[in-house]
């Protein structure tokens, strides 16, 4: 992957990353949006039906590795201009319809070149890259080790995903800086990870909550909170976080960046107050690929630039303090981030109104327990949606990461008294409504798994048929799942595993198949559902026997 971005930057044409996990109408819509003439790829993806047009010219890297083996080793790069384009990076769309960021060399140059002196990397450095290309953010893990002269190392997909696989990798590959979201950082701490010594953490892609910070700090890391849309290259402002309360600062602009907080009219606004955070300077994107009136829309004239200079509207709400520090407040529409995922609301409520019998349609960001942030769609329709169909077919247009979680039947949608949506009245979601077919838990080891999955998704009750992933599960408490399961049962179950069978029944077959002596299991599951059992009281008491030298 790092050779074929290298190779096709040098011969000046740009890249699109195309995700295979992401549906197969999205990846056809990157396509047509693009206007991508040549796809780098594999036999494997390269066979899926209707992927790629007829018109596109494919590169296969494993079915004609001996002819690209056979190529001359060096050819002469293409002298790239700093407005030539680098890379175009799509992001979720209000309207359904993703949108193309299209960032230039000049832009990507000047971010790498500051990134290298601050925070800083050298060739004593180390990076473990967990991030997915079709993230900007990667751009810094794979490009920024490589002009630094620091050591870049992989993680694969399911290894960045899985809390103890990723900890070790970090050990093994004798990483010096990390860069990640805060949910990965979560990811991490939920399995009582303890970082090598000297790491250097690097977090964005969505705001640093306080405890996080605080947490990270207690383990010893050098803490940095990095922000800034993809509109802007990656990141535009940065910030040492040395106690939990600098985490709300988004920290001071890169080399030549600048930042405006403006009102509605585009006036400065007075310290204290809040206003909108817009970005200039020489990382800006060009704007949206084949959007002209979007990008009027968000890449708006600097009034206080020269001619010609503009800002892009971030749509952060912001506003900077007596002691000259920029504190996020929070968005100004209905865009959030999950995950380190830029998510419009209004692209999973167009195709969730698209589905047969709905006729109103929300979704809401929601953290109802700290640290667990989950879509929940709420719904009008009559009759009532099957909710296992309705979530597939969501799966076929939107990546994973925007189908929501949870999903609310009302008979209709919360107002303002002015007709509009009133989002701070969407109710908290009850137990899921995909258990209606319960099936109870028929022996320990699935009763067991039931109450561990039950405890972690904060839900009433989990049948043995209940997929993890339909009553709320993703990807972070699925690691901490399997930190318990590894906790309790002293056995390792690969994420790859836990997504293929994500049912107390099916989870419990694959730790009774890995267990290392027959019924060892079971006997487990029935001595820790007898100690759940106990008061806290008669645990401590337990606890006290088992420490003492006569018990």
């Amino acid at each position: 992957m790092v050779v074929a971005l290298l190779a096709i930057l040098k011969t000046g044409a740009a890249y699109v990353p195309l995700d295979p996990g992401f549906p197969l109408a999205r990846l056809q819509a990157m396509q047509e949006e693009s206007g991508l003439t040549l796809v780098v790829t594999e036999q494997a993806q390269a066979a899926r039906a209707g992927l790629f047009p007829a018109r596109v010219q494919r590169v296969l890297v494993d079915a004609e590795a001996s002819a690209i083996a056979a190529a001359p080793p060096w050819a002469s790069p293409h002298q790239s201009h700093p407005d030539e384009l680098a890379y175009v990076i799509f992001t979720s769309g209000s309207t359904g319809r993703p949108k193309g960021v299209q960032v230039t060399h000049g832009a990507l140059a000047n971010f790498l070149s500051h990134f290298a002196e601050s925070p800083g990397m050298t060739d004593k450095d180390v990076t473990l890259a967990v991030t997915t290309l079709s993230f900007d953010i990667a751009g810094l893990e794979l490009f920024l080790p490589l002009v630094t002269g620091a050591r870049l190392a992989l993680a694969s997909r399911e290894t960045a995903a899985d809390a103890a696989r990723l900890g070790a990798a970090l050990t093994r590959s004798g990483a010096t800086i990390l860069q990640a979201t805060p949910a990965t950082w979560r990811l991490l701490l939920a399995a009582e990870w303890r970082p090598p010594a000297k790491l250097q953490a690097w977090c964005g892609g969505e705001a640093m909550p306080g405890d996080l910070a605080a947490a990270l700090l207690e383990r010893g890391c050098e803490l940095w909170n990095l922000y800034g849309p993809t509109e802007t290259t990656i990141w535009s402002t940065t910030r040492r976080v040395t106690v939990a309360a600098d985490a709300a600062f988004v920290g001071a602009p890169i080399a030549h960046t600048l930042v405006r907080i403006l009102d509605a009219g585009l006036n400065p606004v007075p310290i204290g107050v809040a206003g909108q955070l817009f970005i200039g300077g020489d990382g800006l994107a060009r704007g949206y690929l084949g959007r002209p009136d979007l990008t009027a829309e968000r890449f708006v004239p600097d009034p206080f630039g020269v001619p010609g200079s503009r800002l892009y509207a971030t749509g952060d709400l912001v506003r900077r303090t007596a002691s000259d520090e920029i504190e996020f407040l929070g968005r100004i529409d209905q865009q959030v981030k999950l995950r380190g995922f830029r998510i419009e609301l209004a692209e999973i409520e167009t195709a969730m109104r698209e589905y047969a019998g709905v006729t109103g349609a929300a979704v809401a960001l929601r953290e109802d327990r700290p640290g667990d942030k989950r879509l929940v769609g709420y719904l009008v329709a009559s009759p009532a949606p099957d909710l296992v169909a309705l979530r597939a077919a969501l799966r076929d247009r939107l990546p994973d990461y925007m189908v929501p979680a949870t999903f609310v039947l009302l008979s209709q949608l919360p107002l303002t008294p002015n007709g509009k949506l009133d989002r701070p009245a969407l109710p908290i979601p009850a137990e899921d409504a995909l258990s209606a077919d319960f099936v109870a838990p028929r022996d320990d080891v699935e009763k067991a798994v039931a109450a561990l999955l039950q405890e972690i998704l904060g839900v009433g009750r989990v049948g043995a048929t209940d997929n993890f992933f339909d009553l709320g599960g993703h990807s972070l408490l699925a690691a901490q799942v399997l930190a318990r399961l590894r906790q309790v049962f002293q056995i390792e179950l690969p994420l790859r595993v836990f997504f293929e069978t994500a049912t107390p029944e099916r989870i419990a077959r694959a730790l009774v198949a890995a267990e290392t002596a027959p019924g060892r299991a079971r006997r487990t599951a029935q001595v820790w559902l007898q100690v759940r059992a106990l008061s806290p009281e008669d645990r401590a008491r337990l606890l006290a026997q088992r420490r003492s030298p006569n018990s």
